[in-house]
């Protein structure tokens, strides 16, 4: 089964916390602080699977998880870090941000593989909080927690040639007379069910050659099949703009090359300015010729160039693959998305907090906190002097102020509430 879009939930490895120990030795009557930090949580990367042309794997999993890192331990012991997850996806893939939309990487070549997201990073141990006047912390630092989101997958296949056009003009025939590729052909619309790709081979050169299910009036808004597979074409350097030159089905082809290169407009302005070459296809049957002379004034009045052929008895298609050859030693590759562009999401090194005013008092949450939070110990005075200078340090008694606070008020940090004072 062909699948080209999927949504997972990815999440990075928590780091471990530091921990709270002291050194106890036999003559040692003070040996102090020994907790050891914990180790960082596992990144999440992802890299080109080169036997991959799907993303059927992500049809049923759908949930990916990095390895969290360990616990730090007595005697300066640092906790393991965690291992990395590496999720392996077809090239072509790209990656988004399900809740924005904003693309994050663009697995398009050989061998890459891209960091998305980071691990969280260990907790700092006892060890590392004492002073000449704080001398037994009984306090360490949480690790980081690692990041968690969904993201789309969204597959677009490599190709250097597009076949666009109705349903039944001839494509997937193309297709099978060129390559080595076997797409199902019949007398009927959407034979063609699946993108398929193909080989060129010529005298001047080989090529990757794609073909889409037809498309109709209306597939850019999701009629028939053309939306759900025109992403496969965008990559493309060169379009081959079939049309059934015979007028067999009763249409007007000079009407469906209007109509296909609205629905590639309407679905993106830059595919639209592709360049095309005109495949009349059905030379064979061709009754009349003035279909096919309304086409050459056409494509002279657009500067496109025209092949008139028959797929069905091969006239004509190996010349227009050895000009198609040709035409692509001067048509510049598609580029991935640059890497200033890119988004890498990242664990903010700065703190961040929001203060409101409650009628039961105020309420102060958010990163600074949490992380505050998870390094002191509420029944240690020590540690509490330790958590009233972070809120000084952070800003945090600053805002309470400007939004008036007052002795005798309360502030709930967390699930920890106090009374206010000065």
């Amino acid at each position: 089964m062909f699948v080209d879009y999927t949504k997972i939930l990815v999440k990075s490895g928590d780091g471990g916390n530091g921990a709270i120990s002291f050194r106890r030795e036999k003559y040692v009557a003070a040996g102090g602080p020994d907790g050891g930090d914990g180790g960082k949580g596992g990144d999440v990367y992802f890299t080109v699977n080169p036997d991959a042309n799907t993303l059927i794997d992500f049809r049923y999993n759908k949930k990916f998880k990095a390895e969290s890192g360990k616990n730090g331990s007595g005697g300066h012991c640092y906790g393991k870090s965690g291992e990395d997850l590496y999720i392996k996806v077809p090239k072509g893939t790209i990656i988004k941000d399900a809740s924005s939309g904003t693309i994050i990487a663009d697995l398009s070549e050989d061998g890459q593989t891209e960091l998305i997201l980071p691990g969280g990073k260990g907790g700092k141990g006892n060890s590392h909080f004492a002073t000449s006047t704080r001398q037994a912390p009984r306090f360490a630092q949480d690790g980081e927690k690692g990041i968690e989101k969904e993201l789309i997958l969204e597959l677009k296949l490599i190709a250097d040639v597009g076949l666009v056009g109705f349903p039944n003009v001839g494509k997937s025939t193309i297709l099978s007379m060129v390559t080595a590729a076997t797409p199902k052909i019949a007398d009927y619309h959407f034979t063609t069910l699946e993108p398929n790709l193909g080989v060129v081979k010529t005298k001047h050169g080989s090529f990757v050659l794609a073909d889409i299910p037809g498309i109709i009036e209306g597939a850019s808004q999701g009629i028939g099949l053309g939306l759900q597979f025109l992403r496969h074409i965008e990559r493309t350097r060169l379009l081959l703009h079939v049309i059934d030159i015979s007028g067999s089905e009763g249409r007007n082809p000079i009407n469906d090359f209007y109509q296909v290169n609205e629905e590639l407009k309407q679905y993106s302005e830059k595919l639209a300015k592709r360049k095309q070459i005109i495949v009349a296809n059905k030379a064979d049957i061709l009754q009349i010729e003035t279909y096919y002379t309304e086409i050459l004034k056409i494509a002279k009045k657009q500067n496109i160039e025209v092949f008139k052929i028959s797929a069905a008895t091969g006239q004509g298609i190996q010349d227009l693959m050895e000009h198609v050859a040709e035409i692509l030693k001067t048509l510049p590759k598609e580029e991935i998305i640059p890497t200033d562009n890119r988004v890498i999401y990242e664990l903010k090194e700065e703190e961040q907090f929001k203060v409101r005013k409650e009628k039961e008092g105020y309420i102060v949450e958010g990163v600074a906190i949490d992380r505050i939070l998870g390094r002191v110990n509420m029944a240690d005075n020590e540690s509490l002097y330790y958590f009233q200078k972070c809120l000084r340090e952070y800003g945090i008694e600053t805002e309470l102020r400007k939004q008036g606070i007052q002795p005798g008020d309360m502030v709930k940090f967390g699930n920890w509430e106090f009374e206010w004072y000065e």
